[in-house]
């Protein structure tokens, strides 16, 4: 299918790469410190080379209209690291993954005035910038941390009588497990710290590999994948549960909005660790044909949402692309039941309605009044000043900001409208109101 369309931009979401051990709360998730592996840095500069063929090349299929694989050009793409959490790993990871699809290269170079021609230390290499995301200024990549209301529906979750009984199903297995654990709690609310310790000792050391059982890895990922995903998903869209993704989606949407518009960048890039992809696999319907992706993707795990135009013409269309960490390929699964990619229209009119778009919002959703800038909001709504300027938001609190909503959503509805797919109407003592042409 990558003949029949034009790919306009892509937006790359991918988690990092191998890791040491990294424990998390398991009601809060508030993480401990950790470090990307030798592994972890291979594992995102191979998958910076596909990607540098896949859509960096032009004899390509999925060539990204205007990009080539020469020096990097700063003006066409956009790169973001979470700083939170496992934030080191993220960013360490991003800056591999970048040298892949931009390695060193003997045209990066300059002639001075004297003439002398100066090339770039280390064989050429080239700097990217790299924007780290601190989530006390920002809550789109990490939407989850200090929530309030999430922590709750978390609690909820594990009181839950189906939590339980699952639970319950496996405590056998759960009561084998304590010799191998070096000490940490085996209960079923721990479960992601019990696989992650699993997995990591898995993978670099060759004793506790040698010692574990052939199945219980495996055991151990399936309860953690019910774990994980039952706390960072939701059928319901609008659900607290689904705030990693909800977070994340105006950064969607402004990107696509540029890519279908007249910005340069073409290939928008975030670094995030595995909490999105569940709310938004499951936000896209994806996981209820592919039940295998309800859970934990792997180390390199990376999603590319392709902006595509037909060639027959009509509506630019998304296509929902997933390679699951060392996987030799990028996959495409169908979006809402769809048996092939989902127009721009429908993803805006679906997602666009439960996206959290400022930190205000996100301080009123996660019922905080504190933390991630939500204090200065307070103070600025006692004062008077409550979304009178983005700025307050923007040096304070982390913005996104009312100013940033009306730039992500005004940016795809333009591209929408000139492109004749969005029409405008005004109803008398109403104001204008828009709609989205299926």
């Amino acid at each position: 299918m990558s003949s029949d369309s034009t790919v306009l931009g892509v937006v790359l979401l991918v988690r990092h790469g191998d890791r040491t051990s990294f424990y998390q709360d398991p009601k809060a998730y508030t993480p401990s410190l950790t470090a990307i592996t030798p592994l972890g840095n291979a594992q995102e500069f191979q998958l910076g080379q596909q990607l540098r063929q896949l859509y960096f090349n032009a004899s390509s299929p999925s060539h990204i209209d205007g990009l080539d694989t020469g020096l990097f050009n700063q003006t066409r793409v956009r790169i973001r690291a979470d700083a939170g959490g496992e934030g080191g790993v993220i960013f360490n990871s991003a800056l591999s993954l970048v040298q892949g699809i931009w390695p060193p290269s003997s045209g990066y170079n300059i002639t001075l005035a004297n003439g002398t021609t100066i090339a770039a230390p280390l064989g050429g290499y080239q700097g990217v910038p790299i924007e780290s995301v601190e989530p006390d200024n920002d809550v789109t990549l990490e939407g989850w941390t200090k929530c309030k209301t999430f922590d709750k529906a978390t609690s909820t979750f594990y009181d839950s009588a189906e939590f339980k009984a699952f639970g319950n199903e496996h405590t056998e297995f759960l009561d084998s497990l304590p010799q191998y654990l070096d000490g940490r709690p085996v209960t079923f609310q721990n479960m992601w710290n019990v696989f992650d310790y699993m997995n990591v000792q898995f993978l670099h050391d060759k004793a506790f590999a040698g010692s574990l059982p052939p199945t219980y890895l495996a055991q151990a990922r399936h309860l953690a994948n019910y774990h994980e995903f039952g706390v960072f998903s939701s059928p319901q869209l609008d659900s607290i549960s689904n705030i990693p993704g909800r977070t994340l989606i105006s950064t969607i949407l402004d990107a696509f909005g540029g890519m279908v518009g007249t910005s340069p960048v073409k290939f928008n890039y975030q670094a995030i660790s595995y909490k999105p992809f569940a709310s938004l696999f499951r936000m896209t319907g994806v996981t209820e044909a592919h039940p295998e992706l309800g859970g934990i993707v792997d180390f390199a795990a990376a999603l590319a949402l392709e902006v595509r135009q037909p060639k027959s013409g009509g509506e630019p269309v998304i296509r929902f692309n997933f390679k699951n960490g060392t996987d030799s390929e990028f996959k495409q699964y169908n979006m809402w039941g769809h048996d092939s990619d989902v127009p721009i229209s429908q993803f805006i009119n679906t997602l666009a309605p439960v996206a959290v778009n400022s930190t205000n919002q996100w301080c009123n959703v996660c019922g905080n009044t504190q933390d991630r800038g939500c204090a200065a909001l307070q103070l600025a709504k006692a004062q008077g000043y409550a979304n009178a300027k983005p700025s307050i938001s923007s040096v304070g609190a982390g913005f996104i900001g009312a100013g940033a909503t009306i730039g992500v959503f005004s940016l795809v509805f333009a591209a929408l409208f000139f492109l004749g797919f969005l029409a405008f109407s005004r109803r008398r003592g109403r104001k204008a109101s828009y709609e989205v042409k299926a």
